[in-house]
């Protein structure tokens, strides 16, 4: 006898059994979007584990992933810690944005930022940053735990350099 082929979706609409095309495609987005839900809270997790691991100073923290923005929400030490969480996931693949609604326990002047460009190290940064290449350890300081190496940036990494008195 052999193996005949038929158009699967007509006999739905002629018996009125299985599914439209419409609904399957319900379904399958509805899977993909679970998918990328469960995802982004794994992801989420793995942000708030390595932030942990990294013995940053937070309460409560908690973040969100949609799309490629990440929402981080919590209670920072200071103002160093708030901005190395951010640091942390916005230096994530797949995350091109951090919506920060952290609050701050104790402050402090906020750091300017600084995305690594291809030649990039920490001296040449500092000598732009502070017109001094010599304080390059102070960016280095100011990105630890995250920084392990001073020779040990990429391009595209977002650094903090902090404020410094003149």
């Amino acid at each position: 006898m052999g193996l005949f082929s038929f158009i699967k979706n007509a006999g739905a609409k002629v018996f009125g059994i299985g599914k439209t095309e419409e609904e399957e495609a319900a379904e399958a987005a509805a899977a993909a979007s679970a998918a990328v839900r469960e995802a982004n809270a794994k992801a989420a997790a793995s942000m708030s584990e390595t932030i942990h691991d990294l013995g940053l100073k937070v309460e409560d923290l908690h973040i969100a992933i949609e799309g490629d923005t990440a929402t981080v929400s919590g209670r920072a030490y200071d103002q160093s810690n708030r901005e190395k969480i951010r640091l942390v996931v916005g230096n994530t693949s797949g995350i091109a944005a951090v919506d920060d609604r952290m609050e701050v326990e104790h402050t402090e002047p906020e750091a300017r930022f600084y995305t690594v460009e291809k030649g990039d190290y920490l001296s040449k940064i500092a000598k732009a940053m502070y017109g001094d290449a010599m304080k390059y350890p102070i960016i280095f300081e100011a990105n630890k735990p995250m920084l392990t190496d001073p020779d040990k940036i990429y391009p595209g990494q977002v650094l903090r350099i902090p404020h410094i008195e003149g």
